[in-house]
């Protein structure tokens, strides 16, 4: 893998303290890092020195642990600080030396673990970009290569899960997955990822609950927590929320962002993965038992101006806003902007998850969701990409009578009882989980479909969200500082 790979050159295991000075940031779409974390190293994202002198100062001149700096260029290190350790300069063109620079321009995170793995066995020097090409499709991206590197990583990820008890480990299983996911489909290549869903089922029902005591300095964990986060954060923000968009769609959305500086950290949407619980829970700040209708998205907007004035904004710092066209004024502090094209695409999808990578793609090369992006941060606003919910393919049990009890939630994927007797039927019929209460309404019952299955036509594969896969549960929580972006 690409980290095994730049953890080599590095010498990083003949040292205890090492800076990484990543000069085209290439961090931010690899987890490079994973195999110094795996070599028993501490990563310290490097922001600015008073932050680091005061955090981690004596720690890194101390004789404790293994430590590892990840910063670019751009950002001073003092002397004293870069004295005690190894120093590792590294842009894409010096890891990959016999390539012209130009083929590494775009280079995605499974690319690199691609490349990395043929760039090892071949010595030959490929300086001109026709080399380079015919390298790529003949030795880096030829399918069999990538069938066999595929069948290798997606078992890896299985052994992952298999020993992951801690939430962010499933959020970088998540953002593994959607790597895997999207290159699967590009090639046409199959796998099998059901049992990564059966073990983050069992860790969604018996952990679930236990995350609202969490706090996480990258993270909100929880979405419904997202408003607090960036208010922590941030002085003056925009949340831009891609209603529907799971880490597969965000991986290839992300694409498009080529030169804006981010972070990609990942948080849970509410349970069910509907839209009125999730997004209103997100831009309220508050759990699904507190909102003043969870079923009903009529109030949402009146949930986030609540929430902000809550936070200290006056009436004329908020602004709530739908589409691409979104502008605000120079008095705006507080801003959201509702996008649900990814939503749309899911309930209109007739080729599963092939016609959205073509869907999405195509979304990619629009560059709406950039554009805006750039306009708010040229405005002065970090900005804040998340989602309340993502989706992922199902198969139809057949479409479930109402029983006449039920609350509507709009989902095909969860039962909302009141006063129903016989719920144990319906789960013995229908192979149903009964869902904790412990961030919902206490005045129902909750169940919810296994992972995989849906009241759709019985035996019709579909897109949809609802339930508790991996793919519906954890969301992209993308951050974007305006200071790093404007020179």
């Amino acid at each position: 893998m690409f980290s095994d790979y730049i953890y080599k050159l590095s010498s990083a295991e003949y040292t205890d303290r090492i800076i990484l000075i990543d000069v085209d940031h290439v961090a931010e779409i690899t987890d490079y890092t994973d195999a110094f974390v795996a070599h028993g190293f501490e990563i310290i994202t490097y922001k600015d020195d008073l932050q680091f002198r005061v955090d981690y100062e004596n720690l890194w001149k101390s004789k404790t642990g293994k430590l590892a700096i990840i910063t670019g260029l751009e950002k001073y290190i003092p002397y004293d600080i870069q004295a005690l350790a190894k120093v590792f300069r590294f842009s894409k063109s010096d890891l990959f030396p016999r390539i012209n620079p130009a083929i590494l321009k775009n280079m995605g995170a499974v690319d690199y673990d691609l490349i990395s793995e043929a760039y090892q066995n071949d010595y030959e020097m490929r300086k001109t970009v026709n080399e380079s090409r015919e390298f790529l499709e003949t030795k880096v991206y030829e399918k069999s290569n990538v069938g066999a590197f595929l069948t290798d990583r997606v078992q890896k990820l299985i052994e992952t899960a298999q020993n992951s008890v801690s939430y962010r480990e499933w959020f970088a299983i998540s953002q593994k997955k959607a790597l895997l996911d999207v290159l699967a489909i590009e090639y046409g290549v199959q796998v099998d990822m059901s049992v990564i869903n059966l073990l983050f089922r069992d860790y969604i029902m018996n952990q679930y609950g236990k995350l609202s005591s969490v706090l996480d300095r990258e993270s909100p964990v929880l979405v419904c927590k997202v408003m607090e986060f960036m208010h922590e954060h941030s002085k003056r923000f925009v949340v831009v929320v891609m209603d529907g968009m799971s880490e597969f769609d965000w991986n290839i959305l992300s694409s498009s962002f080529d030169g804006i500086h981010y972070e990609a950290a990942a948080a849970f949407a509410m349970i069910p993965t509907v839209t009125s619980v999730s997004r209103q829970c997100l831009l309220s700040n508050k759990y699904p038992s507190q909102l003043l209708s969870p079923w009903s998205q009529s109030k949402e907007k009146q949930e986030f101006i609540d929430c902000a004035r809550a936070m200290g904004f006056s009436e004329k710092q908020i602004s709530y806003q739908r589409g691409y066209d979104a502008d605000f004024g120079s008095l705006i502090r507080c801003g959201a902007v509702i996008i649900t094209d990814i939503d749309e695409m899911v309930h209109g999808q007739k080729q599963g998850r092939i016609g959205m990578f073509n869907d999405v793609g195509i979304m990619a090369k629009q560059k709406k969701l950039v554009d805006m992006t750039r306009r708010f941060l040229a405005a002065g606003f970090d900005v804040y990409i998340t989602a309340d919910h993502g989706n992922t393919t199902r198969r139809g049990m057949g479409k479930l009578m109402s029983t006449g009890v039920e609350t509507e939630t709009k989902s095909r994927c969860m039962l909302v009882l009141r006063d129903f007797a016989d719920k144990d039927s319906i789960k013995g019929r229908y192979g149903m989980l009964e869902f904790p209460k412990t961030y919902l309404p206490k005045e129902y019952d909750y169940l919810i479909c296994d992972v995989g299955d849906s009241f759709d036509v019985k035996g019709e594969d579909v897109m949809s969200h609802g339930g508790i896969s991996i793919d519906e549960c954890v969301v992209p929580f993308i951050k974007i500082k305006a200071v790093e972006n404007n020179g």
